[in-house]
C-alpha cells in the first residue's frame, strides 16, 4: 500500500499514549501487521505506551483493550488525521 486509497481504502494517521498496567508490545505487534497497520510503539520510562499507526483509515482503531494481560486506565489520541499515502513502512517496536 503506498497511495492515498489503496484498493479504494481511505488512510488514517493517530498517535496514542496509554496508561495503566500495559504489557504485551509484542502482541500489539501482532495485531497491527494483522491489520495491515505500520508505526511504532514504544515504553516509556513512565509506564505508559507511546507511538503513532497509520493505515486503513477503517482499520486504525484504538480503544482501552489491548493485550488479555493489560488494565489500561486512560488512552489519550492526538493528530488524528486523513492521509495521502503512509509515511511509514513497518511497524517498529522500539524499547527503551
Amino acid at each position: 500500500m503506498s497511495e492515498g486509497e489503496s484498493a479504494g481504502r481511505k488512510l488514517a494517521s493517530v498517535d496514542f499514549e496509554i496508561f495503566g498496567h500495559v504489557q504485551g508490545l509484542y502482541y500489539t505487534e501482532r495485531e497491527g501487521l494483522r491489520l495491515g497497520l505500520v508505526g511504532w510503539v514504544k515504553n516509556t520510562f513512565s509506564g505508559t505506551v507511546v507511538g503513532q499507526v497509520q493505515g486503513p483509515a477503517d482499520m486504525v482503531w484504538l480503544s482501552k483493550e489491548g493485550s488479555p494481560t493489560s488494565r489500561i486506565t486512560r488512552a489519550s489520541f492526538t493528530n488524528q488525521r486523513t492521509i495521502d499515502k503512509l509515511e511509514l513502512s513497518v511497524l517498529i517496536i522500539i524499547k527503551s
